[in-house]
């Protein structure tokens, strides 16, 4: 790969990581509890399930 290819490909990666955060509800947020009781409780991880508790249900 030359010089030129990987800073595209480097942008491009970039890109699309800045647009995945862009769509995702602050944790804690309406939407967020909302998106969180959508989803089967078994794909939820530790981190997930313990601000659902802390931010949502008290």
């Amino acid at each position: 790969m030359t010089a030129k290819q990987k800073l595209f490909t480097a942008l491009v990666a970039a890109c699309f990581a800045l647009s995945l955060s862009a769509c995702t509800p602050e944790v804690g947020s309406d939407k967020w509890c909302a998106s969180m009781k959508e989803q089967p409780k078994g794909d939820w991880t530790a981190n997930e399930a313990g601000d659902f508790a802390k931010h949502c249900l008290l």
